[in-house]
């Protein structure tokens, strides 16, 4: 059997071993991954995002169990800091999964950023693909963290979490920096802390004075308090599931699944271009030592990087060698 075939029986040595060829951009990789596009597009893709030490991984943990209780299958894509020795994810254990570890039906992958700003691996669009065509129902997308321009996690979720925890200082300016405009629902972790009924507050004020999103749709707020205090703990994650269902189903109702799935192809449209056109490109001239002659030009001040950059554009634009 093949490796797309086996891929799509839902073999997880086949699927890691093809997400691990998609970070490291290897050329076998390509071509099992345009197969593979035919059998995707079926799962519900759910972000998680939101300020370091926000308890983002408890959470999807907490989910998993969740969306496993109602018979569903589980892919999670956990994109973790990239380790500056051996350029993997620092995180990449996944300490607070390790209990899903002998579920078949749960799939845990962690992605290192290499450097990728939007708080996602270049290849988290590429993986959650593999994780559709092995059948997921759901894929949980954890992103490293994220700051003002973080946000691209919108371009691949269908819906978006928001985690936020009190005591940090700067959820509200967080907030105003442009996360309000992606969240579809958030969650107020640790909310036993000091300085959480503030949180709450100022939250609920800002929702009440912002219009509602896309169809109507007010983010709803749900507080989560101690990881060991159980019962409440796994009350409120199902109350959360709960909520990530309603807002699938108003993205159905409203029609602005779609929309939102339209939005995710032409993101997807880019990276495919970028790929193909830009990065041949970078390793030609690397290769050639050419961008190091460019780099020390631009250093010296004898030019600059946007006339350097037009140039290259230009001249292999009109030869056609980007491949």
């Amino acid at each position: 059997m093949d490796t797309v075939k086996k891929i799509c029986a839902g073999d997880i040595r086949s699927a890691s071993r093809l997400i691990r060829d998609l970070e490291d951009k290897l050329p076998r990789a390509r071509p099992r991954l345009k197969e593979l596009f035919i059998h995707t597009g079926k799962s519900f893709i759910i972000g998680i995002t939101g300020s370091p030490g926000a308890g983002k991984s408890t959470l999807t943990d907490a989910l998993i169990g969740e969306f496993r209780k109602q018979g569903k299958t589980v892919g999670v894509l956990a994109v973790d800091p990239t380790s500056p020795f051996s350029g993997g994810a620092i995180l990449g254990d996944r300490v607070r999964m390790l209990r899903h570890a002998e579920d078949e039906g749960v799939f845990i992958r962690s992605l290192a950023t290499r450097g990728a700003l939007g708080g996602l691996s270049q290849a988290a669009g590429d993986a959650i693909h593999v994780m559709e065509a092995m059948g997921k129902d759901v894929i949980l997308v954890e992103t490293v963290g994220i700051g003002q321009q973080e946000l691209d996690i919108m371009y691949h979720a269908h819906s978006v979490i928001v985690v936020l925890v009190p005591g940090m200082g700067d959820e509200i300016q967080t907030m105003k920096a442009g996360i309000m405009e992606i969240a579809d629902l958030f969650a107020v972790n640790k909310a036993d802390r000091p300085g959480a009924r503030q949180l709450l507050t100022e939250l609920a004020q800002l929702l009440n004075a912002t219009p509602p999103g896309e169809g109507g749709w007010r983010p709803p707020i749900v507080s989560i308090g101690n990881l060991y205090e159980p019962a409440g703990f796994a009350a409120k994650t199902a109350e959360l599931a709960r909520l990530v269902h309603e807002h699938h189903d108003h993205l159905i109702l409203s029609g602005r699944l779609a929309q939102r799935m339209e939005r995710k192809a032409r993101m997807e449209i880019s990276d495919a271009l970028r790929a193909c056109l830009l990065e041949p490109v970078l390793r030609r001239l690397a290769e050639s030592g050419e961008l190091a002659d460019i780099a020390r030009r631009v250093q010296n001040r004898e030019s600059d990087p946007y006339s350097e950059a037009e140039a290259v554009a230009r001249r292999f634009l009109k030869s056609g060698e980007t491949s």
